[in-house]
């Protein structure tokens, strides 16, 4: 069986590379003195009823198209109007058909804090994340070796940005240090793209004690958020939920009630 992550992570280098040959790494860390107040995703769950991280995403390799003409200018917007809590912003073009300008057209548009969600493997894409608004960034365990990992989160802490640390096994669990911000739990398998909440739930007890947890993918049901919460996660990340509906926005309004009267 082809593994997913292996071809995603094999085409990011590549274009990583093409970036680099069009604007350089130093030329990124220059303008990269600039300096926006960023707004702590941490907080923002930790603070928030509902912990929703509502995301912006308009296809998937093991699903393709969900919303192809999804219109960056409105929904954000109208998921900060109806209670989220933060924001996901797919930027990987060819497989997700997200991009760097999503989040660039958005930031103006929106006070809660943007998560760049994307497969980061070198600090290019931190200076990225960092120019174009990101608040915070995804690291991807299964992606990356523990070293580079580290070296990731010290920088992305350089410039100003928090990391959500995505583990989705025990295997994964020496990734998980004292500097990690938020530790997230992927319940799709990134090598088959297989998706099943019960991963949080096995794996909820084992974190750190006043970690903050978010769970990840497959949640579709106001029940499972409260089930999550009762057994410690803070934050959830639902983006195709959403993305299928007619209007995103009104379908976050309709889960938070569903959920606020459950």
């Amino acid at each position: 069986m082809k593994d997913i992550l292996e071809e995603i992570v094999a085409e990011k280098r590549r274009e990583i590379e093409r970036q680099k040959q069009i604007v350089s790494e130093e030329v990124l860390c220059e303008n990269c003195t600039a300096q926006r107040l960023h707004t702590s995703m941490r907080k923002a769950l930790t603070d928030s009823p509902y912990g929703i991280i509502a995301e912006f995403k308009r296809k998937s390799p093991s699903k393709g198209w969900i919303k192809q003409a999804g219109e960056i200018r409105f929904i954000p917007p109208a998921y900060e109007e109806n209670g989220a809590a933060a924001l996901s912003i797919l930027t990987d073009t060819p497989f997700f058909g997200g991009s760097l300008h999503d989040i660039a057209t958005v930031r103006p548009l929106t006070r809660l804090p943007i998560l760049r969600k994307d497969f980061i493997i070198d600090e290019y894409q931190l200076y990225q994340a960092k120019l174009v608004g990101a608040d915070a960034v995804l690291l991807i365990a299964a992606a990356l070796p523990l070293d580079k990992c580290r070296q990731l989160v010290a920088k992305a802490h350089e410039l100003g940005m928090e990391v959500l640390l995505e583990i989705h096994r025990e295997e994964e669990f020496d990734y998980i240090s004292g500097d990690i911000d938020m530790i997230g739990i992927n319940n799709r398998n990134l090598g088959t793209f297989h998706t099943d909440v019960e991963n949080s739930f096995r794996l909820a007890g084992k974190l750190p004690e006043g970690a903050v947890k978010v769970s990840e993918s497959g949640i579709s049901r106001p029940e499972t958020i409260k089930a999550l919460r009762a057994v410690g996660f803070n934050g959830f990340l639902i983006g195709e939920t959403f993305m299928r509906e007619e209007n995103p926005g009104e379908a976050l309004h309709r889960f938070i009630r569903t959920l606020e009267c459950s």
